[in-house]
């Protein structure tokens, strides 16, 4: 049981709830939370779920503190092309298609991409980056610092966004490398003028100014659908929505 109660108060610190506010959440008195900490009690199934919504933690989290409590895995971990999830592809399928001519991608936890519209696939097309390809390793190569405008900011965020999916999941460890990659490009960056940061794209003789929405499904009961985001690109111009018509087109 020490896995589990590490593993409870290790999540409750992180989530920056004192024992009096983690007890409350669940539901719970104060005495036995602190019974649960230090091993003096055995968690039931049901507990041990209870806890897990109170945190939020990941479900991957969860399963690991049911494991840890000596109860099986409450949930799957499937494969992208399982049958099971053809709705969910269907469902992606159709907003990344409705969000035509501008570039639409699905990407796993590690930033792989899953699915992609015609206009994602002509935009990453020159990174020799499709679906099945690594936005991590892009994101960490010699590439975009010679092709984004104003990468340091760029960098600056992915770096915040890797940090901030990293800390919600108890550490990713693949993101160690690419957090400490864009932090050293960060180090000079300028607060941005704009509302939102874009990404400003030097290809040729063209220029493309776009920004993005990450959005997530609301009731995961998956692993691999609990991580899963969608990510739909934006033009933050005239003249780069001109060349997303032409990129979806060609």
């Amino acid at each position: 049981m020490n896995d589990f109660s590490t593993t409870l108060k290790t999540w409750r610190a992180a989530r920056r709830y004192s024992q009096l506010d983690l007890a409350m959440q669940a539901e719970i008195s104060a005495r036995h939370l602190s019974f649960l900490e230090t091993g003096r009690a055995r968690p039931s199934r049901e507990m041990v779920v209870r806890l897990g919504e109170a945190l939020e933690l990941p479900l991957d989290a969860r399963n690991q503190m049911l494991t840890y409590a000596g109860f099986a895995v409450r949930y799957a971990a499937r494969d992208w092309n399982d049958e099971a999830m053809a709705p969910i592809r269907r469902a992606v399928s159709r907003q990344l298609e409705r969000h035509m001519p501008y570039p639409g991608l699905a990407v796993d936890r590690l930033w792989t991409i899953c699915q992609a519209n015609a206009a994602a696939i002509a935009l990453f097309a020159p990174f020799d980056v499709g679906v099945g390809g690594s936005l991590l390793d892009l994101m960490m190569s010699d590439i975009l610092p010679q092709v984004v405008e104003n990468w340091p900011e760029v960098a600056h965020q992915a770096s915040l966004r890797l940090r901030t999916e990293s800390a919600a999941q108890g550490g990713i460890p693949q993101f160690t490398e690419a957090i400490r990659y864009l932090t050293a490009a960060a180090a000079s960056h300028e607060p941005p003028s704009s509302p939102v940061m874009p990404t400003i794209l030097k290809m040729g003789d063209q220029r493309l100014s776009m920004f993005a929405t990450v959005s997530q499904f609301g009731t995961p009961q998956d692993l691999f659908l609990d991580d899963l985001k969608i990510e739909l690109y934006y033009p933050i111009d005239e003249a780069t929505a001109q060349i997303f018509e032409r990129l979806a087109a060609n």
